[in-house]
């Protein structure tokens, strides 16, 4: 392992310690563990991957509404409503 050293806000610190303490683990095992949760996100994929996703997902999803491209704005309006 690496050695490395970083600074923290007061919140920062008191949210890693009271996780540490929750989990029973030292406060260097919950940013490895945040580190590699992060890391496994989408955040980090790289740009054709997510292309491809997107791509993938076309049709999935049905709302049964036959006007949703002509009519979208209306629709995100009363789904922003409730």
């Amino acid at each position: 392992m690496k050695r490395t050293q970083i600074q923290l806000t007061e919140k920062q610190y008191k949210m890693l310690k009271d996780l540490s303490e929750k989990k029973n683990t030292s406060i260097a095992g919950v940013i490895r563990e945040c580190i590699n949760y992060y890391s496994a996100g989408s955040c980090l994929k790289d740009i054709e991957e997510k292309y491809q996703r997107a791509i993938e997902s076309i049709g999935k999803f049905k709302s049964g509404e036959k006007d949703i491209s002509a009519d979208h704005d209306k629709y995100l309006a009363e789904d922003f409503k409730k």
